[in-house]
């Protein structure tokens, strides 16, 4: 069955935490853990984890994993929608970010991991999926091909970061945006994550800051309802 890509990617842009599944070294069982995470530019699941942390180790010893996304407070479970993404976890500087550092994006995500960077025995993994299983209720699932999540160039860091300082100034307070890609952004009001999809994916940089004005202009209506 064809799925679309509409809510695997909402659920890995708007929750906070998933569950990484390594291999154990113990005895090669599974062993699945929950973390924060943080949606890179490419779609991937970038974790900050303990250097002394049991799946780390796991990983360090192979980097086969799964990564489950699913809304906890859901309280029905099997019509939830659930993404499984199976691949690689990998150091961020070995996930072919172009030489990105993952910290700036992630401590958007997540503003209280500096107090974790600092401790100096952490470190960002990168989570490479090479397929998604998808379920979007009962009846309504498929596999997904990683290669299906970047069709398009992933946008530099360079530029997210421009066009994240040149939108500041356009927000009302409470609202902050968390994350540019081609497809669209990843906002926080009032500590409630949002993701606002492009209608098209953004190819270029004058679709992109096209694509991001009318964003801002959804963003302040949405803040003006909710107030």
């Amino acid at each position: 069955m064809n799925v679309s890509l509409d809510e695997p990617l909402l659920l890995l842009h708007t929750l906070r935490f998933g569950t990484l599944a390594t291999r154990s070294r113990e005895d090669a069982c599974p062993y699945p853990t929950v973390l924060p995470f943080a949606p890179d530019a490419r779609h991937r699941p970038v974790m900050l984890v303990s250097r002394l942390a049991e799946h780390t180790r796991n990983l360090q010893s192979d980097a086969h994993a799964g990564f489950l996304l699913f809304d906890a407070g859901s309280n029905d479970v099997l019509s939830s929608p659930r993404t499984t993404l199976t691949g690689r976890a990998v150091p961020s500087e070995c996930a072919g970010g172009g030489g990105t550092s993952p910290a700036r994006r992630y401590l958007r995500y997540h503003r209280d991991a500096e107090r974790y960077l600092a401790l100096g025995d952490f470190a960002f993994f990168t989570f490479v999926p090479a397929r998604l299983r998808h379920i979007g209720g009962f009846g309504a699932m498929g596999w997904i091909d990683a290669h299906d999540l970047n069709r398009v160039a992933p946008i530099e860091e360079a530029e997210e970061t421009a066009l994240l300082d040149a939108a500041a100034g356009s927000l009302p307070t409470g609202v902050s945006l968390l994350g540019i890609d081609r497809l669209g952004v990843d906002a926080d009001i009032d500590g409630q994550r949002l993701r606002q999809t492009f209608d098209s994916p953004a190819t270029d940089s004058t679709a992109l800051h096209t694509a991001l004005s009318n964003t801002l202009v959804n963003l302040a209506a949405k803040y003006s309802a909710i107030r």
